[in-house]
């Protein structure tokens, strides 16, 4: 009896689909097609070195195996990683939730109500306990979005001096961070004990911890006084928990704040992924890096959410682009939101106060011990002073299953969290061989430090505390979306495919979930060991010699590999080559990352049929041969082709001694036939959340990690704990970036297996084949490789529509949410267009239901060229239709309604109705409003 291959659940199409789809192409095997498509010279006949593939329950087994080998001992390390309870019902409706986690980000806002909705929530959260005027929809993590503030202080300040002062109790994976940024960028980070040393005669800007590393809280009021008159900003790291006892740093004048939201019922995932925060003054908000919720009004008048402002500035401004984030941590944001949600303020308070109480109880009973605590307020976190004695109370501790932090030879840090309890407590007294303290001790925070202002008041924060009411508001909103769970989502550019739920069950497993990124390695072994597999299975496939997982996206995989080229010139004496190609088709956060990693872009043009245009590219390295540091370039191109000049492109960039960076964007095309690392290139970035299934989660979570060849292994990042090697920059504040999610794409590799993954990638190009085949004759198939082949996905060319019948690429994409379909991802990477991938995971059924679509609209659009539908009022022009549009009274429409409702094809009883009607994101931009508003917000 054969045993079923996950790899056969994976991939949508079925032998006799497949069959119907190669004769609709052209061609007799996928193995034919790829060796059609596939420039020969670049193509790689062999099979990879991977383990045989893994049923479903025996890689479940395998990975039970990895868990067993990490201890989940008790964290009370801190450092911004703390315990937390994640609250089942978010747990199980959320993050295990594939309406959730299947999502994409919210480009298509009316079929996104729902996540823009609990985005705007989150924002709201951080507002209210900062007190600040305006919150992104999240960073990556916290150390990260520190970064992200000091170079909007850069952009704002007034001060020409190019010091960043940072206060040495800041967490020193944030002083790791933002060292290894802003070196490329020519600003002088000076670490500053701001208790014994006062601030410099010039600076741009200020940053601060509140509280700090230490545990102490500080009234920085004067601090903020200080920076303000030599025109610096200053930043507050702040601890949102914190904030609910503490005075909010709004209070005292602050320009930004910055930190993470993990404890609000996120996971540690030994160090991520976690919704990273930040948060500015009124006047900053249009400096704001990430992405940002606002609120605006549909077509009928009706209040809307959409993305505002800056939305994927990268493609707008490219190398002027003032950061090159273009994702966010989504799904964990929606988590923290919802957890402040079903708290509410009064329930965060409780969760404060307890926490709080727990240290104090800690320190009384260390003082009735005989045992030195520091002096002044403290949160959460105690430092105790044991001269010569910190590493004999940590080990005592850790015998006991308790992790505490080691601060130096003579000091011990303790952190409390939701978690703690009396039990705990004890144990520590233990460890340090005092006699347990029975009873409460209470003791207010100081009037100048307490928090004097509410916070959550929205209705929102005080209406779902129940488990009836909290678990039909998350249905509520999932109702509102449309994810991978309901239908396809066809995006070029994204990779959109299945996430199964083998690979999804072990992330939310204790031995995964629970364990700090500081913890002893002897804890770790299994994570370490699943990394280790990982890291090296991905070099097999890629054909690289080491990877780091640590980048938490793959802007930040871009700016790794980018350093780790910078690094490798200037250990060459060669730091004069500072050059970075970039062809003109390419993603904007390639631009925006060679200017973080101090590089000068220069572009280069692409010929008529989208491929890098050599001939440009010569006269441009000819210009720049001194000084060329490395080429950017997407392969298959950003215009889903193979291109056939890539091999000729590395070496004319090799010889003029410059490096090519391949990005790893478009790697669901080359998977088992073709690996970057062996036809050029010497380092890639590989987005995890496209080819190898992390779920996008609405926008995030991802994992970019970094790839490269043996000459540029040592530039890999650093650890942001303190190692460094050969002085490579730790990108992320935890050394495996968001290893949480790591078992995901581990399961994924380990179950496909060499021949599975050959096969997803080869039925992936072979989809995109066959719907550039159905709809070539309805729209133009823009661009074409050898034998008119396209890669894994196609763009299909609506400008000459558009300038015929006045139907935009707007009209297409919104009339398709009609027709129950997320739309291909609209005007890139040319304006006018749809970019189709259907990827592997999706079955012919319903990559014949897309088509059948488009080719109904196209009919539809004929009717408007024709004049049969007035140009101004049509289905296109009017789509997406509601509910409540279709079932009104009255009906002026020259259609009939249910041309509207229910066109050609479509389930009349399972249809999707999306929630508004089109948004008008300009009156939004106009009217910027990006927390919770106040039901009479939208009255007349």
């Amino acid at each position: 009896m054969t045993v079923e291959q996950f790899a056969d659940r994976h991939i949508g199409p079925g032998p006799d689909d497949e069959r119907r789809m190669l004769e609709a192409v052209g061609y007799g095997s996928i193995d034919e097609l790829m060796d059609a498509a596939i420039p020969e010279v670049i193509r790689w006949h062999g099979a990879l070195d991977l383990p045989a593939p893994a049923t479903e329950r025996e890689a479940i087994t395998e990975l039970r195996a990895l868990a067993s080998r990490n201890t989940v001992a008790v964290s009370m390390i801190g450092l911004g990683y703390h315990g937390t309870h994640t609250p089942a019902v978010i747990r199980r409706n959320v993050l295990e939730n594939p309406a959730w986690y299947t999502a994409y980000t919210p480009y298509q806002p009316e079929i996104s109500q729902g996540r823009l909705e609990a985005l705007l929530n989150f924002q709201t959260m951080v507002t209210d306990l900062t007190g600040l005027a305006t919150a992104n929809a999240s960073m990556l993590d916290e150390a990260t979005a520190a970064a992200e503030a000091m170079t909007l202080a850069r952009r704002a300040s007034k001060s020409r001096s190019a010091v960043y002062v940072v206060d040495a109790d800041a967490l020193p994976q944030t002083v790791a961070v933002l060292c290894g940024r802003a070196e490329p960028l020519g600003i002088e980070v000076r670490v500053v004990d701001l208790d014994t040393q006062e601030l410099p005669a010039e600076f741009f800007g200020l940053h601060l911890q509140y509280p700090g590393a230490s545990g102490l809280v500080r009234d920085h009021g004067p601090l903020v006084v200080a920076a303000h008159a030599v025109g610096a900003l200053v930043t507050v790291a702040a601890d949102l928990l914190a904030l609910t006892l503490l005075r909010a740093p709004g209070r005292i004048g602050v320009d930004i704040a910055a930190g993470t939201t993990q404890r609000f019922g996120v996971p540690m995932g030994f160090g991520g992924p976690h919704a990273g925060y930040l948060a500015v003054r009124a006047g900053l908000e249009r400096m704001l890096p990430g992405r940002l919720v606002g609120v605006s009004r549909d077509a009928a008048g009706e209040p809307a959410y959409r993305l505002a402002l800056q939305t994927r500035e990268q493609h707008i401004r490219r190398e002027k682009a003032t950061s090159n984030i273009c994702t966010a941590q989504v799904l964990l944001a929606v988590m923290a939101g919802m957890y402040a949600v079903y708290h509410g303020p009064d329930g965060l308070r409780r969760i404060a106060d307890r926490t709080r109480s727990m240290a104090l109880r800690l320190a009384a009973g260390l003082r009735a011990g005989g045992v030195e605590v520091v002096d002044g307020v403290f949160f959460d976190t105690v430092t105790a002073v044991v001269p010569g004695g910190a590493q004999r109370v940590v080990a005592a501790a850790r015998e006991r299953g308790v992790n505490l932090r080691l601060v130096d030879a003579d000091r011990v840090g303790v952190s409390c969290d939701e978690t703690t309890t009396g039990e705990h407590l004890a144990v520590v007294w233990e460890a340090f061989g005092v006699d347990p303290v029975v009873g409460d001790v209470a003791q207010a925070v100081p009037a100048g430090l307490a928090r004097d202002t509410d916070f959550l008041t929205h209705p929102v924060f005080r209406s779902h505390h129940s488990e009836t009411a909290m678990l039909r508001y998350l249905r509520r909103l999932a109702d509102f979306d449309y994810a991978l769970d309901r239908g396809m989502i066809p995006l070029g550019s994204c990779t959109m495919k299945l996430n199964a739920t083998t690979e999804m069950e072990p992330v939310t497993w204790p031995e995964f979930a629970h364990l700090h990124p500081f913890a002893p390695a002897e804890q770790t072994a299994g994570y370490r060991e699943l990394i280790g597999q990982l890291e090296g299975w991905l070099a097999e496939v890629t054909g690289y010699d080491a990877v780091s997982v640590q980048p938490n996206a793959g802007s930040q995989g871009e700016l790794a590999g980018l350093l780790a080229i910078r690094a490798y010139h200037r250990d060459r004496g060669e730091g004069h080559r500072n050059v970075c190609l970039i062809p003109s088709s390419a993603h904007g956060t390639n631009a925006a990352s060679a200017v973080m990693a101090g590089m000068r872009v220069v572009v280069v043009g692409c010929d008529a049929d989208g491929n890098v245009d050599l001939v440009d590219l010569d006269a441009k390295i000819d210009k720049h041969r001194d000084a060329l540091a490395a080429i950017m370039v997407t392969y298959p191109s950003t215009h889903g082709v193979y291109e056939t000049g890539i091999a000729s492109l590395c070496a004319k960039v090799h010889d003029a001694g410059g490096q090519v960076y391949v990005d790893g964007a478009n790697l669901n095309a080359l998977v088992g036939f073709a690996k970057p690392g062996r036809f050029g290139a010497d380092v890639s970035h590989l987005n995890l959340h496209k080819t190898f299934c992390i779920p996008h989660g609405g926008g995030g979570p991802g994992v970019g990690p970094v790839a490269v060849r043996e000459h540029l292994a040592a530039y890999l990042p650093g650890d942001p704990s303190g190692a460094r090697v050969q002085g490579a920059p730790a990108i992320s504040a935890a050394r495996y970036g968001s290893a949480g999610i790591l078992p995901i794409p581990w399961a994924y590799l380990r179950m496909m297996g060499a021949a599975g993954l050959a096969r997803a990638t080869g039925v992936a190009v072979l989809a995109a084949n066959y719907v550039a085949v159905r709809l070539r004759e309805h729209f133009p198939v823009l661009y074409a490789g050898n034998k008119g082949l396209v890669a894994h996905e196609c763009i299909l060319d609506l400008r000459p529509v558009t300038k015929a019948t006045g139907v935009s690429v707007d009209d297409v994409a919104k009339r398709l949410i009609d027709y129950g379909f997320h739309a291909p991802t609209m005007s890139f990477p040319v304006a006018g267009t749809l970019m189709v991938e259907p990827t592997e995971s999706e079955d012919l059924a319903e990559l014949d239901r897309f088509c059948d679509a488009m080719i109904a609209i196209r009919a539809e659009i004929d009717k408007v060229a024709s004049g049969e539908w007035p140009a101004q009022d049509n289905p296109l022009g009017n789509a997406p239709h509601t509910a409540a549009m279709v079932s009104g009274d009255g009906w002026p429409h020259p259609y009939p309604r249910s041309v509207g409702a229910y066109p050609a094809g479509v389930d009349r009883v399972g249809k999707y109705w999306p929630p508004v009607r089109r948004v008008d994101g300009a009156y939004g931009d106009r009217n910027l409003m990006c927390s919770c508003p106040a039901p009479e917000a939208f009255q007349d």
